[in-house]
């Protein structure tokens, strides 16, 4: 089973995260070019890995962003992800439920979309939602028509439900990478308004985001208790600085190609079986006459 190796970013297992104190921007001097470029061999390598990840067939990657608005995770998936062989990558947007999603537990409508062995996914947001949106949304919990009522038991078990859901996932071969891009209040403001006076970003901008950005505190709350309870070795989360793109692309590469090293993978190899029998395939194409 995988388990995450240690990493300056890397949410603690022993529930002492403090989400005040996690980074929104890196530290140091700007180095954006040197970023991009470094960038650019992480794509590769990284799409390199997805190949030998699809013919080794042992493991599946799944790969989970959560973030505020305006935190960069389209650009980053796009960016990072640029060299994967689309056959084997698949990325989920998960909106608002549906009537019929709502009618099933909360871990129901993400199941179906769980990548297969040597295939990688990406939700783009997720399961998640459900113990940070409804958390600070509490009222949305009344479509879901549940038994029981919101409490800090209610919370708890859910948190328990995730990470029970997420070990069993990584008994059977799937790598889990969790990303809580870390954006600032003043950063997501900066990209609100570019999305207001760029016309080609217009349709990007929702009003409701201001009403979601109004909750700012509650949602750092419910972020700090989520990750503080389901950061584990077999699932972890990484608390990316958002602040600057280069930086958080170039840094979520290298978290990806790291885990896909530690995992040992290797193209098959013939046994005398079947080296016996590419021998003959060999020798009956070249008797073949052009």
């Amino acid at each position: 089973m995988f388990t995450a190796p240690a990493h300056p970013l890397l949410v603690p297992f022993d529930g002492t995260f403090d989400v005040r104190a996690a980074a929104t921007s890196p530290r140091g001097k700007d180095q954006k070019s040197k970023w991009k470029e470094q960038l650019e061999a992480e794509v590769k390598a990284l799409g390199d890995a997805q190949y030998k990840l699809y013919a080794d067939g042992r493991f599946a990657v799944l790969l989970i962003f959560q973030a505020m608005d305006a935190a960069g995770k389209d650009s980053a998936i796009h960016h990072v992800f640029a060299g994967v062989n689309p056959c084997g990558l698949n990325v989920i947007s998960f909106k608002q439920p549906s009537r019929r999603e709502l009618a099933h537990d909360f871990l129901w409508r993400t199941t179906a979309s769980l990548p297969e062995r040597g295939t990688v996914a990406i939700f783009n947001r997720s399961y998640y939602e459900e113990v940070l949106v409804v958390r600070v949304h509490p009222e949305f919990l009344a479509a879901q028509k549940l038994p029981t009522r919101p409490s800090k038991a209610f919370w708890e078990d859910r948190f328990r439900a995730i990470r029970d859901h997420e070990r069993h996932l990584a008994e059977q071969g799937t790598v889990i990478l969790k990303f809580w891009l870390n954006i600032s209040r003043d950063e997501q403001r900066k990209q609100l308004l570019e999305r207001i006076d760029e016309p080609k970003k217009n349709w990007k901008f929702n009003v409701g985001d201001l009403d979601e950005r109004a909750r700012w505190d509650d949602y750092r709350a419910a972020y700090g208790e989520a990750l503080r309870a389901t950061s584990q070795p077999w699932a972890p989360w990484y608390a990316v600085p958002a602040d600057n793109k280069q930086y958080l692309r170039l840094t979520v590469a290298k978290i990806v190609n790291e885990a896909f090293e530690s995992l040992g993978l290797d193209f098959p190899h013939a046994d005398a079986t079947a080296k016996a029998a590419l021998a003959a395939a060999k020798a009956r194409l070249l008797a073949e006459r052009d």
